[in-house]
């Protein structure tokens, strides 16, 4: 007998053939047949003829490590059919974790990930030390799939205490950060994710552990992780954001070689006004491969929006000159900014090469006024700051900071993005085919009251049937689905294929979408964080149960903590 039996649907299986119609018969977690009319007996049958069926979607890059305790459903991402979530990315994870050091690694995640330290606090319950005893804590408990990588940043913390940031370890040391790294993996950690970025400072400004490393601590991380099955590598240098120098190409070459493993960094940002910049990142892909090793760019399908404030840290804080301006108390700040001589180096610094990919933030006339707070904004929100500026006689910088000022600097910004023109489509449409490039980077979990990146897996579908089309259905079904599970080497996931597990999406075509961002107060402590309904799906099905109806959870926690060996193959970098 059949746990649940769909019929007639339109089934896209992931591997970029045709779609097909068939019953799908799901049992005991897994796809226990797919025909022309099955007609063996259900406990649950539902007629989905007209609606479409798919793998369920893997998300390679997101945070939700500290989320799932408190949001077992990974929301929204299984809302919009993520079934499956690569976490404990750039370096930063839970575990390892010194008896003393939560409150620390509590701070640096909220500075550096955008996570609410409210949440952190009284969500998760901080029980564990080792990295095996904190994937203990969610098993059984989650309602996704999801698999961890172990963070540089906590190897580094645990073996050197405060040390980690800004020193460099002894051999006796980085032998007990090896030993340690490889307790982890034992216990089934995807492997190592590290951050060298400029970008990234604990809870005390200071540059994170991980970003005083030098090549050789990891290269040895590296050919460690080679030495565990099913494993990888992800990394995050400051020419992520732009483009690489060539001693960055040469550290990520060496990584992925020592390792005979992937490694895939964050994220590829597209833009034609920027042509020189895809060829320059994809060139590391060439080198690893002469090497020998394999380096896979994530990109995202779609635009993410992202707001802005003057008020809290945001992306704005990270051009160059800017931190210690935003960083200044609120009055001070607002002095500061309505100098015209502090503006205009603010904005030289935000228009220079130095700037890199932050420089598209500078063009303020194109930003999108948000919530307001004040009497003196009434009738703002929703208005174009250039053309706001042009009523009043004052340039786009100078009109938005009186905006804000008057909020208090409180007042939300949303710029309108500089990339969605048609040269920069048709450009992400040729770049999605090379095979070094991988659809995600969605930093689901993370930046929570800012970006919302989740939906992209339903923004890019309804995209491909009914907006730009740039790919098939089956094109970006693979994409979202096989692609990524290969790269992981995710056993029997990522296809619809009879003795698979049964991650399925069930799709209206004509209505699949993600609805409008929008800020609620969900998080433990009411804190705040951007959600986006889904759109026309009907059911999401995590190892064989509905997890999710018509954009509500059903309660089940069917999820698994899948395990590095156990629940992965080797991925060869030939």
């Amino acid at each position: 007998m059949f746990d649940h039996v769909i019929k007639g649907v339109t089934v896209v299986d992931g591997t970029g053939a045709p779609g097909f119609v068939a019953d799908v018969g799901i049992r005991d977690g897994r796809i226990a047949a797919i025909g022309a009319d099955i007609t063996g007996e259900a406990v649950t049958t539902e007629d989905a003829h007209g609606l479409v069926l798919t793998p369920g979607f893997v998300d390679p890059h997101t945070h939700y490590d500290a989320q799932l305790f408190w949001d077992p459903y990974a929301t929204p991402s299984l809302n919009h059919g993520v079934t499956t979530v690569a976490a404990g990315n750039c370096g930063f994870t839970l575990a390892p974790l010194k008896p003393g050091d939560a409150d620390y690694t509590r701070r640096m995640m909220s500075k550096v990930e955008g996570m609410s330290l409210v949440a952190l606090e009284e969500g998760a319950p901080w029980s564990w030390q080792s990295f095996g005893e904190y994937l203990d804590a969610l098993e059984g408990r989650i309602a996704v799939n999801a698999g961890f990588m172990v963070g540089h940043c906590a190897l580094r913390r645990y073996v050197m205490g405060p040390d980690a940031v800004g020193g460099q370890p002894s051999d006796e040391q980085l032998d007990a950060m090896l030993r340690l790294f490889h307790e982890a993996m034992d216990a089934g950690a995807w492997g190592l994710s590290t951050t060298q970025s400029t970008t990234h400072s604990d809870g005390d400004g200071h540059p994170v552990a991980s970003r005083h490393a030098l090549p050789a601590e990891l290269v040895a991380l590296s050919r460690a992780v080679g030495e565990h099955e099913g494993t990888q590598i992800e990394a995050i240098v400051a020419g992520c954001l732009d483009q690489f120098s060539d001693a960055e190409i040469e550290l990520f070459v060496e990584m992925s070689a020592a390792a005979g493993r992937p490694l895939n960094w964050n994220v590829l940002t597209i833009d034609a006004t920027v042509p020189e910049r895809v060829p320059r990142q994809l060139f590391a892909s060439e080198q690893a491969r002469k090497a020998g090793g394999r380096i896979v760019a994530l990109t995202m399908p779609i635009l993410t929006p992202m707001n802005m404030s003057l008020g809290t840290f945001c992306a704005l804080n990270l051009i160059p000159g800017w931190g210690p301006i935003l960083g200044l108390p609120v009055p001070e700040r607002i002095e500061k900014l309505r100098d015209p001589d502090v503006r205009a180096g603010m904005l030289e610094r935000a228009q220079s090469k130095e700037a890199g990919v932050f420089r598209r933030l500078a063009n303020f006339g194109r930003y999108v006024i948000g919530d307001t707070y004040s009497e003196a904004n009434r009738g703002l929100s929703g208005r174009v700051v250039r053309d706001i500026a042009e009523e009043r006689g004052q340039d786009p910088f100078q009109c938005l900071v009186e905006i804000c000022a008057a909020d208090d600097l409180r007042t939300v910004l949303w710029p309108m993005p500089t990339d969605n023109d048609p040269a920069s489509w048709a450009l992400r449409a040729e770049t999605w085919q090379h095979e070094d490039v991988l659809l995600g980077g969605s930093d689901a979990g993370a930046h929570l009251d800012r970006m919302c990146g989740a939906p992209y897996t339903t923004r890019f579908i309804g995209d491909c049937l009914r907006g730009r089309k740039l790919a098939t259905l089956e094109q970006a079904v693979r994409m979202l689905t096989d692609d990524p599970a290969r790269l992981f080497g995710l056993r029997e996931r990522g296809q619809i294929r009879e003795g698979w597990h049964a991650d399925l999406v069930l799709f209206d075509p004509e209505r699949i979408d993600a609805g409008t961002a929008t800020l609620v107060h969900d998080l433990p402590g009411d804190s705040p964080r951007l959600d986006s309904k889904a759109l026309g799906i009907r059911a999401v099905w995590v190892n064989g149960v509905e997890a999710i109806r018509d954009d509500a959870v059903s309660g089940a926690v069917p999820g698994k903590v899948l395990r590095s060996g156990r629940d992965t193959r080797t991925v060869s970098t030939r």
